[in-house]
């Protein structure tokens, strides 16, 4: 059954540590289908739309899902001027060790793409248990700091910076502006992936909007190019956005997500 009340565990230690929400949907029983482990994207969280929608999917298969909030975000303690990728990480990865299956699908939504090639590259590393058979990369932005943002920015936010540690730019999707930290830059460089060669090992499916005004779609192409020996699809919806959570768009994630839990 699907725990509607989140449960937490702990994270770090000392000033560091945080109460890290997640939720389970549990497989039917018998199931040998892998588990969806949901990791979403910059300031989002576990309840919205399409983490909601490929849970109940993924029950619809008789498969289970793991949802969770980062630090600083959703229902998770922490906050979220503290909030970097390595920290992200930290989180999913807590989380998955913790209460993830051993057969994983790992769906990132936008930063949660970087997150997923991340954790995906520290499993491998491990060596333990648990495997990924499968990733549903949506709008991804791997390197997204030092890819799409670093070139970006202007004097101001570049002062702001480093007067403040901080800057803010206006959000298309709250009334509050996204904010971007020093700390967050600074370790993005620590974790980029587009350096080279990225052995994910199993099947790859990238759905990418063209009118995403957020992670170009030009950016999904330049993933594509370091995935060369993988088992690859990307699907290009023409209209889609950065969101992709229209109705036809929910309804091609839940195709995709399908293919992967089920090959």
């Amino acid at each position: 059954m699907t725990v509607e009340t989140p449960q937490f565990i702990k994270v770090g230690a000392g000033t560091d540590a945080r109460e890290i929400a997640y939720r389970i949907a549990e497989p039917a029983p018998g199931s040998k289908l892998p588990q969806l482990v949901w990791l979403g994207g910059y300031r989002s969280d576990m309840r919205g739309t399409k983490a909601v929608e490929l849970e109940a999917h993924a029950k619809s298969l008789g498969a289970g899902c793991l949802r969770l909030d980062y630090s600083g975000h959703g229902e998770s303690g922490g906050d979220f001027m503290d909030g970097c990728i390595s920290r992200w990480l930290e989180d999913a990865l807590a989380v998955i060790r913790q209460v993830g299956a051993e057969r994983l699908v790992l769906v990132g939504s936008s930063m949660g793409g970087w997150i997923a090639l991340r954790a995906l590259q520290e499993l491998l590393k491990a060596g333990g248990p648990q495997k990924v058979v499968g990733m549903l990369l949506i709008a991804p932005a791997p390197d997204f700091t030092q890819e799409l943002m670093e070139p970006e920015l202007t004097d101001k936010e570049r002062d702001s910076m480093a007067a403040r540690g901080y800057f803010e730019e206006p959000s298309q999707y709250s009334d509050e502006p996204n904010i971007y930290t020093r700390l967050l830059m600074e370790d993005g460089k620590q974790n980029l992936v587009l350096s080279g060669i990225i052995d994910t090992g199993c099947a790859v499916h990238i759905v990418q909007g063209m009118q995403d005004p957020d992670v170009p779609y030009t950016h999904a192409l330049k993933l594509l190019d370091h995935l060369p020996a993988d088992d690859v699809v990307l699907t290009m919806v023409r209209d889609g956005d950065h969101r992709l959570s229209r109705a036809q768009d929910i309804a091609l994630l839940k195709r995709a997500a399908e293919g992967l839990l089920t090959a």
